[in-house]
């Protein structure tokens, strides 16, 4: 298995955690000590502290991103294209992907923590890029 493959499955081990982690053991700790009803957890309308709010937020933030790297690991698999920057920047990106959304959840949201949760989803990005420019010259 190559390590964008290995990547893969960390990621969507990271975001799965993420769910049970914040999430779920937000809501089934508050419904299981009877503070709130299975009922009240709506989509269509915000509740929760904010600590809660940005752990969801932070697991859509997961939800949206690992659809993109997982079509940029099926590129470099159809196509066989492997590559040490490949592997290396599949790694940068699992662990810029787990310190924005730990920033995200661990932190209260001023202008510096913000910028610090942009500057490791900029990283994100710069490397899917790059892999999708590596896979694209080496097809």
């Amino acid at each position: 298995m190559t390590i964008p493959v290995w990547v893969l499955l960390g990621f969507a081990a990271w975001t799965l955690l993420m769910l049970l982690g914040t999430i779920g053991w937000y809501r089934w700790s508050r419904i299981l000590t009877g503070h709130t009803e299975i009922k009240e957890f709506r989509a269509d309308e915000p509740h929760g502290s904010d600590w809660y709010r940005r752990a969801m937020r932070a697991h859509a933030n997961c939800l949206e991103n690992l659809p993109i790297y997982t079509a940029i690991v099926v590129a470099s698999i159809a196509t066989g294209v492997r590559s040490q920057a490949l592997d290396a920047l599949a790694i940068v990106l699992l662990v810029a992907r787990i310190c924005q959304t730990t920033v995200h959840v661990t932190f209260e949201q001023t202008n510096f923590v913000t910028s610090l949760r942009f500057m490791f989803f900029a990283i994100q990005l710069v490397s899917m890029v790059c892999m999708g420019v590596l896979i694209a010259i080496n097809a």
